[in-house]
């Protein structure tokens, strides 16, 4: 009788690497990012680009649906996801000369602190002397004062975290955000319930408070309150008697050219 013998296994099915280690032009993402399980593929590929590009390069919106096939509401609507989860910080910063210049920071690792910079290794005791002393950096410009208008906004905000603590903000966060906040005051929004929008349905995993809260002031902008309408004054008309103009809504004499009525007795 004859036997018939298995047949080998079948190579199993799924992704097979074949890496080539790169020694030029490369970007390192981590899988946090590459692996997010929350964000969109057009979201992940965006912000790998990003990271991919040099400092100063144009990320604005219609820049970037000018160089890739996506239309700009789809890339901006990328942009509010990375913007959510940490990875993205989109700001508008005032200029010496007063204008306002639109700014995008990309996080590689959204809640850590940046790497410190590199100290230079100590010379041996045996080392000569350096030809010269080493230029000491230049410390940081002075943040400019708070306009008076942005205070009670400013206020509003350092007291977020009272109401939720994981919206407690820096400085230099609670400058930036507080002209978008102003806008909401003066467009009729009452203090507390500003407090209760930006601090209500807060997603799991809030990792960069700042930029979330810049992407809720822009998104949930309440409209501007109705115009007043102006009072129309009447006419004016020639005075019947005088000549001089006056307003009156109909023609006839002014007020004095108009008969008096006799005075009533005491």
């Amino acid at each position: 009788m004859a036997y018939s013998q298995p047949s080998a296994p079948s190579r199993a099915s799924g992704l097979i690497h074949r890496n080539v280690k790169h020694t030029t032009r490369y970007t390192v993402v981590g899988n946090h990012l590459a692996q997010h399980r929350k964000l969109s593929l057009l979201a992940i590929g965006l912000a790998v680009h990003l990271q991919s590009l040099p400092a100063g390069a144009s990320v604005g919106i219609k820049a970037l649906a000018a160089r890739f096939p996506e239309s700009e509401l789809r890339i901006a609507g990328a942009m509010r996801e990375l913007e959510a989860h940490g990875y993205l910080e989109r700001f508008n910063e005032r200029l010496p000369n007063g204008r306002l210049a639109p700014r995008t920071i990309s996080y590689n690792r959204p809640g850590a602190e940046p790497d410190p910079v590199p100290r230079t290794p100590e010379p041996p005791p045996d080392a000569p002397p350096p030809a010269s002393p080493p230029i000491p950096p230049r410390p940081p410009a002075p943040r400019p004062p708070l306009a008076q208008a942005h205070r009670p906004a400013a206020d509003l905000l350092a007291r977020l975290h009272l109401h939720e603590p994981r919206l407690l903000l820096a400085e230099r966060d609670i400058h930036r955000l507080a002209p978008g906040v102003t806008t909401w005051l003066e467009r009729g929004a009452h203090p507390e319930a500003v407090l209760r929008t930006l601090g209500a349905r807060l997603p799991d995993d809030l990792v960069h408070p700042a930029g979330f809260l810049a992407h809720r002031l822009a998104a949930l902008l309440p409209p501007p309150p109705p115009a007043r309408p102006q009072a129309t004054l009447p006419p004016f008309q020639d005075c019947d008697g005088c000549d001089r103009p006056f307003r009156s809504p109909e023609p006839g004499r002014c007020r004095d050219c108009r008969p008096h009525p006799p005075a009533r007795a005491a």
